[in-house]
């Protein structure tokens, strides 16, 4: 749930966050738009911060590795609980001097993960830092990788984005990356994250102002340099607090932990995707993940971006635009918007079909190649009618 509702943070703005902690929990892994969001919030971390003055720990659960001392294995002698209090000391610790101000823990022995918080200043400017540690079933720690890389820069705008195998197997991601992805401020976000092959996760994000949100850019960069991020979600102190960790319930057959039938996959939605489109555009870029893929075409008349999500068990979802009950049940919606993510001039056409049975095919194309960036063409690649004729098409239920 907590990877799912950080992809539908990547998909609107979170101007209301109680309403994005409402809707995550209501629709759990169901997305309307699901996108690398390794640059934006909307983790379940949320929900431990609410209490602690709107303080936001977003950008967290994104994979992992181990570096100083070796976290896979926490020792069996730690303690059955931390209190949000020693979390604190254990980052402040851990930090290269400085100070650490306007601090907020949670412990373990709750329903949410372990985190520390604090506004941290080295002398050279404010800036929000942030720790989360969890832990996942290992069953699933491929699966979580697989879906929690660096993505494609066509859908998430970042600086440099790496990840890393370990020598003891972990797997870390550093990203540099902005707090929206479409550069409408200046405030930067930069994460750490570890997984490691057992499963558990240390998280780190830290900003270049003295809140994630609202607040205004206080230094030109975040002050913990990619080798103190990985010194840091590598410590060996955290090895007492990820022992306090209960064990997490096993996900469902195929690694992934959601009760209903998985998203096709998404070599598969690729590669429907790529045989729709008609035969005179040529593909410059293309990604994909479970349910989703897209793909950057041209015409000759400038670049265009096309996405699609295929999705099951979302009856509850009403396609915006004009609206149309096809005779077998299927709701159709069409519509033509502006674009939502600070590109001048972008467009964004949609199909959008909705069978009965909670089956969900929607399809959009842009006049930009991406979204963040102006318009690089008057309309769309497709037309309404070419991507409502893909929307229908009854290929897509045969996704394995």
């Amino acid at each position: 749930m907590s990877d799912s509702l950080r992809r539908t943070g990547d998909s609107f703005q979170l101007e209301d966050r109680p309403a994005l902690v409402e809707g995550g929990l209501r629709r759990g892994r169901r997305t309307i738009l699901r996108r690398r969001t390794a640059a934006v919030t909307g983790s379940v971390v949320a929900l431990a911060l609410v209490g602690f003055g709107g303080a936001y720990a977003g950008g967290m659960f994104d994979g992992g590795g181990v570096h100083r001392v070796s976290v896979a294995a926490p020792s069996k002698s730690g303690p059955l609980t931390v209190t949000g209090d020693q979390m604190v000391k254990t980052l402040k610790s851990l930090l290269p001097g400085g100070k650490l101000t306007k601090t907020a823990g949670r412990g373990s022995g709750g329903t949410v993960p372990p985190l520390a918080y604090g506004v941290y200043d080295d002398g050279k400017g404010k800036s929000a830092i942030s720790l989360v540690v969890d832990r996942i079933e290992p069953s699933a720690v491929a699966q979580f990788k697989k879906e929690s890389g660096c993505g494609s820069a066509v859908l998430v705008r970042h600086d440099s984005c790496t990840a890393e195998t370990l020598a003891d197997g972990s797997w870390l991601k550093i990203d540099k990356g902005y707090e929206y992805p479409d550069h409408r401020t200046e405030t930067k976000d930069w994460t750490a994250s570890l997984i490691t092959p057992q499963g558990y996760r240390v998280d780190v994000s830290e900003w270049n102002a003295a809140a994630e949100k609202g607040a205004p850019v206080s230094r030109p960069e975040p002050p913990l340099s990619s080798a103190q991020l990985k010194s840091l979600v590598t410590a060996g102190e955290w090895k007492p607090v990820l022992a306090t960790l209960p064990a997490p319930k096993k996900p469902s057959a195929g690694g992934v932990p959601d009760s209903g039938t998985p998203d096709p996959s998404a070599a598969s939605v690729q590669k429907a995707l790529l045989r729709s489109l008609p035969k005179n555009l040529k593909v410059s870029g293309r990604g994909s993940q479970d349910g989703y893929a897209f793909a950057v075409v041209n015409d000759g008349k400038g670049e265009s971006l096309i996405q699609i999500n295929v999705q099951r068990k979302m009856s509850d979802v009403t396609p915006q635009g004009d609206r149309t009950t096809l005779p077998n049940g299927t709701v159709l919606g069409l519509s033509k918007q502006s674009g939502e993510k600070g590109g001048a001039g972008v467009v964004r056409w949609t199909a959008d079909a909705v069978a009965p049975d909670g089956f969900r095919v929607v399809i959009s194309a842009f006049n930009t190649g991406d979204q963040a960036s102006a318009a690089t063409r008057a309309e769309p690649a497709l037309t309404l009618a070419e991507l409502k004729k893909i929307a229908l098409d009854p290929k897509w239920r045969k996704l394995r």
